[in-house]
C-alpha cells in the first residue's frame, strides 16, 4: 500500500517558497513560516501569487512533487511537473480504449454507479443524521431522491452505450443537486443552495463545493500520474483541449465521499459562517483567505480519516482512495483485472 505523502497549501500572496538542502521553506516578507522534507511531499498548491525559485522547481520535478497554482477561488491556472513517467504500453492501451467506445462502456457504467450510488449514501446519512428534525416535506424530497438515485444506479446495468451513461449522470447529479439545500441545517438565506453554478460560483455553498473539488481534482491527477496513467484522456468526459478528462472521470465517485460530505459538515456544524465569504461585485462568491485556511485544515484532517475499501476489504485513509482507484483503473487497462471496481461508499 502506498504511503500518503502531505500536500502543501501556500494561501497567502507575499509568499515566497525555495529551497534549503531538503527541505521545501515558505516565507512571507522575508519571515520563515515553515519548512517540510521534500521526500515526505506529495504535491505544492498555491492560491494567488505565491513565488517559487528555480532550484526548488527543479527538485521538485526531479523528486515527482506536483506543483499545482490556483487562482484564490480554487480554479486551476497551471502546473509544473517533471518528465513523464510510467509504462508506454499502458498509455497506449488507455488511448485505444478511449477511442472505442464500445470497449470503455464497462468502466464509464462502474464510474456512473458509483457516483449515484455515493451519492444516494451522503442522502442516507443526513436522513440518519437529521430526519427525526427534518420538517416533513424535506425528509419526503430526500426519500424520493434517494430512491431515484438506487434507480439510476440499477439503469447503469443494462447500458451499452457511452451517450446513455453520461445521461444517467446527468439525471444523477439533477437529482442529487435538487434535494442538496434539504440537507443543509442553518437558517437563513446565507446558505440556501438553488442549484449548482461554477465559474464563477454564485453563492456560499458553490463556493465550497467548487474549492473542495478543486483540491480533489489536484489530488486524482496526480494519483493518475503516479500509476502512469493520462489524466487528459478519459472515457466518461469527453477530450478537450486543456481539460483533464480522467481526472474529472475519477473524481466522479470520489465527489460525495470526500468533498460533498464535508461540505455538509462544515456548514451544518457552523464551522463556516455568511462573513466567511467575499460576494465580489460581479456576482461571483469566494471564501476569505481566513475561511480558506480553516477549509483546508479540515480537509487534509478529512484525508486521515479512514474506511474499508469494498473490493481491497482493507482500512484505508480517505486521501489514498484517489491512488487506489487510479490503481485498479491502471491494472483494469493492463488486462490485470476482468473490470473496474470502482469505488462504492458503504
Amino acid at each position: 500500500m502506498r504511503r500518503m505523502l502531505n500536500t502543501i497549501y501556500v494561501t497567502s500572496d507575499g509568499a515566497w517558497l525555495r529551497k534549503d538542502g531538503a527541505n521545501l521553506v515558505v516565507e512571507v516578507e522575508g519571515t520563515e513560516r515553515g519548512r517540510a522534507p521534500l521526500h515526505m511531499l506529495d504535491g505544492i498548491v498555491s492560491f494567488g501569487r505565491p513565488g517559487a525559485s528555480p532550484a526548488l522547481l527543479a527538485a521538485c520535478a526531479e523528486a515527482g512533487i506536483t506543483v499545482s497554482h490556483l487562482d484564490p477561488n480554487g480554479r486551476f491556472l497551471a502546473r509544473v511537473e517533471g518528465p513523464r513517467t510510467g509504462n508506454v504500453l499502458l498509455r497506449r492501451a488507455q488511448f485505444r480504449l478511449a477511442d472505442d467506445p464500445a470497449r470503455a462502456v464497462p468502466i464509464v457504467r462502474g464510474i456512473v454507479a458509483g457516483k449515484a450510488a455515493n451519492q444516494r449514501v451522503v442522502i442516507q446519512r443526513a436522513l440518519r443524521d437529521h430526519g427525526p428534525g427534518l420538517p416533513r416535506e424535506q425528509a419526503e424530497a430526500l426519500e424520493a431522491a434517494e430512491r431515484r438515485l438506487a434507480d439510476v444506479a440499477r439503469r447503469t446495468l443494462p447500458a451499452t452505450e457511452i451517450d446513455t451513461l453520461r445521461g444517467l449522470e446527468g439525471e444523477a447529479a439533477l437529482v442529487y443537486f435538487g434535494c442538496f439545500d434539504a440537507m443543509l441545517r442553518v437558517e437563513g438565506e446565507a446558505f440556501r443552495f438553488r442549484g449548482r453554478s461554477r465559474r464563477p460560483p454564485l453563492d456560499r455553498v458553490n463556493a465550497l463545493l467548487s474549492f473542495l473539488y478543486a483540491m480533489l481534482g489536484h489530488d486524482c491527477r496526480s494519483a493518475l500520474e503516479a500509476h502512469g496513467l493520462d489524466p487528459q484522456v478519459g472515457f466518461l468526459h469527453a477530450a478537450r483541449p486543456g481539460r483533464a478528462s480522467l481526472a474529472l472521470d475519477l473524481m466522479e465517485e470520489l465527489r460525495p465521499v470526500l468533498a460533498d460530505r464535508l461540505a455538509l459538515s462544515l456548514v451544518n456544524r457552523r464551522q463556516l459562517a455568511a462573513d466567511d465569504f467575499v460576494v465580489e461585485e460581479a456576482g461571483g462568491v469566494r471564501l476569505t483567505d481566513e475561511a480558506r485556511r480553516r477549509v483546508l485544515v479540515a480537509w487534509q484532517e478529512r484525508k486521515r480519516d479512514e474506511l474499508r475499501h469494498p473490493f481491497l476489504d482493507e482500512a484505508v485513509p480517505l486521501g489514498l482512495l484517489a491512488h487506489v482507484q487510479a490503481q485498479l483503473l491502471a491494472r483494469t487497462l493492463r488486462g490485470d483485472l476482468d473490470g473496474y471496481p470502482a469505488f462504492i461508499w458503504k
